[in-house]
C-alpha cells in the first residue's frame, strides 16, 4: 500500500532522485519512478521486495546495519545491483519518515556511476602523471605553472615550491628568442598541440634539453583552462651526438693532418736552415733581427707541425700501469718554473688511494700540463688560484683542475676543444692544445668536462676509466 505522505500526492515521482522507503523489516513499501528506472526492476517486483534484492552482498552488513538502529540523518556511498546484474554506485541519503506512528526509512539515492569513473581514470591519470620518468609540467590559461611532477623535478634542478606560481621562462636558456616562443604561444592558443625540440636550463645553470609536448587542456565550454608540458629528456643524447661529432670531426682532422705535416715539414726545413746559414754570413745587424723573427716564426709553424703529427700517427708509447698522482706532480713541477706563475698560489689535494691506471704516462703528463698552462694563462699574469684535486669511483679516477681565471664565454664552450680554436690573441697559442689533450684522454676510454663561469674561472675535469674501454 502506498503511503501517502503529502498533500500534492506522489510528487517524488517527479525528482531526478531514485528515492526508496522501507519499512523497519527493510521491506520496500514504496519507491519512485526513478528507483525503477535506475535498477531496471518493475515496480510490482521492488514493492514489498526485501531491499536486498537491489544490494550486493558484500554491502548489504553496512547499510542494514544501520537501518536497524534509531540513525539520524546520514550519507554514505554504497553501490545497488541491477536486474541486468550491472552494478550501479551511488550516494545515499539516509531520512527517517514518520507515518501513523509507524516508523520508515527513506533512502534517497544519485547515481554517481559516472562520475566514479571519472574519479577513477582521475586517478590512473594522476598516477602516471606522478610516477613518469618523464618531466611533465601543467600550467594555468595564463601559463603560470600549476603541477610539476617529481621526474620535472630531477630534471630541472628545481623544487616545487621554487617552480609553482612561476612562469615556465624560469629555466629558459636564451638559445630561443622571444618570437619563437610569441609563436610557439599562439599555436597552442589555437587548440592545437605544439611539438618540438628545445633547450632549457637547470638551476645549476647546465643544459636540459627535452622533446616538448604542448597541449591545450579546454573544458566542458571549449575554455582553455590551461596546458600541459610533456617533456622527453634527450640531454644524454645530445651529448653523445656533440661527442660523435666531435670524434668523426678529429678522425678527419688527423688524417689531413699527416697529409699537411708532410707536405709543409719539407719546405720549412728547408727554409729554416737557409735562414741559419745567412743568420750566420751577415754581418747587417737589421737583417739578423728581422731572420731572428723569420726563425720564431718558424719555430711556431713546426711547434704546431710537431703537435699535428703526434695526434694523427699511431701512438709509439707503451701502456703500462701507472701512478696518476706521481704523474700530476710532474706536470706540475713542470708548469710552476716560469714568470707567469709567481703570483699564482697551487693547492693539490691528491687521493691517497688512488688506483693505479693502465694509460701511457707521458702522454698523460702531456693531458696535465695542456690544462694547467690553460689555467695558467686564464689568469692573464694576475694573482690567483689554481686547485688540482685527484678522486676516484666506483667507474673513473678523476683529476679536476679549477682556476679563478676569466673564465670562458658561453659561446666558445662548445668549441673549446676543436683544432686551431683558442681564447689567446694571435701568436699566444697554436689552438692545439685541448685538442690534442682530449683526443689523448679519449685513446684511454676517458672524457674531459669543462665548467666555467665567465669571469670567476673554470673546472676541467678529466676523467678516465678504471679499465680501459
Amino acid at each position: 500500500m502506498a503511503i501517502h505522505y503529502s498533500k500534492y500526492g506522489r510528487v517524488f515521482d517527479l525528482l531526478p532522485e531514485m528515492i526508496l522507503i522501507v519499512d523497519a523489516d527493510q521491506v520496500i513499501v514504496d519507491h519512485n519512478t526513478a528507483a525503477a528506472e535506475g535498477t531496471g526492476y518493475a515496480s510490482s517486483d521492488l514493492l514489498h521486495s526485501s531491499l536486498d534484492l537491489i544490494l550486493p552482498a558484500e554491502q548489504r552488513r553496512v547499510l542494514m546495519s544501520i537501518l536497524k538502529t534509531n540513525f539520524s540523518d546520514q550519507s554514505l556511498e554504497t553501490k545497488f545491483v541491477r536486474s541486468d546484474k550491472s552494478i550501479l554506485d551511488v550516494q545515499i541519503d539516509l531520512r527517517k519518515l514518520y507515518s501513523a506512528e509507524r516508523f520508515y526509512s527513506v533512502l534517497i539515492a544519485k547515481d554517481i556511476t559516472e562520475q566514479k569513473k571519472r574519479e577513477l581514470d582521475h586517478l590512473r591519470f594522476s598516477n602516471v602523471i606522478q610516477h613518469t620518468v618523464n618531466p611533465i609540467q601543467i600550467t594555468d590559461a595564463s601559463g603560470k605553472m600549476v603541477y610539476v611532477n617529481p621526474a620535472f623535478e630531477t630534471a630541472s634542478g628545481y623544487t616545487k615550491e621554487e617552480l609553482l606560481g612561476r612562469n615556465p621562462r624560469i629555466l629558459n636558456s636564451g638559445r630561443h628568442s622571444r618570437d619563437f616562443w610569441k609563436s610557439v604561444w599562439d599555436y597552442i592558443s589555437q587548440r592545437k598541440v605544439w611539438v618540438g625540440e628545445i633547450e632549457n636550463r637547470r638551476k645549476d645553470g647546465n643544459p636540459f634539453h627535452t622533446e616538448l609536448v604542448i597541449s591545450p587542456i579546454v573544458d566542458g565550454s571549449d575554455h582553455i583552462v590551461g596546458f600541459m608540458g610533456a617533456h622527453r629528456d634527450i640531454t644524454e643524447q645530445r651529448i653523445l651526438e656533440q661527442q660523435l661529432v666531435r670524434s668523426q670531426k678529429m678522425e678527419s682532422i688527423g688524417t689531413l693532418a699527416a697529409g699537411i705535416a708532410h707536405e709543409v715539414g719539407n719546405p720549412l726545413t728547408s727554409i729554416s736552415s737557409l735562414v741559419q746559414v745567412i743568420q750566420r754570413t751577415t754581418a747587417d745587424e737589421f737583417a739578423k733581427d728581422k731572420l731572428g723573427l723569420i726563425k720564431d716564426q718558424i719555430n711556431r709553424i713546426a711547434r704546431i707541425i710537431r703537435d699535428l703529427v703526434d695526434f694523427s700517427r699511431p701512438s709509439a708509447y707503451v701502456i703500462k700501469p701507472t701512478d696518476v698522482n706521481k704523474v700530476v706532480r710532474e706536470a706540475l713541477n713542470i708548469v710552476q718554473y716560469g714568470k707567469k706563475v709567481k703570483d699564482i698560489a697551487f693547492t693539490l689535494e691528491l687521493a691517497d688511494d688512488l688506483p693505479s691506471l693502465s694509460v701511457v704516462p707521458d702522454q698523460l703528463a702531456q693531458v696535465f700540463i695542456n690544462i694547467l698552462m690553460n689555467a695558467v694563462d686564464s689568469l692573464e699574469g694576475k694573482p690567483g688560484s689554481i686547485w688540482i684535486q685527484s678522486r676516484s669511483n666506483a667507474e673513473h679516477v678523476e683529476v679536476v683542475v679549477k682556476d679563478t681565471g676569466k673564465g670562458i664565454d658561453p659561446g666558445d664552450r662548445e668549441k673549446i676543444f676543436e683544432p686551431f680554436f683558442t681564447t689567446k690573441t694571435v701568436g699566444q697559442g697554436t689552438g692545439l692544445g685541448l685538442w690534442v689533450s682530449y683526443g689523448i684522454v679519449e685513446s684511454f676510454g676517458g672524457d674531459i668536462e669543462l665548467e666555467s663561469d665567465l669571469g670567476r674561472g673554470s673546472t676541467f675535469k678529466i676523467k678516465l676509466p678504471l679499465e680501459g674501454e
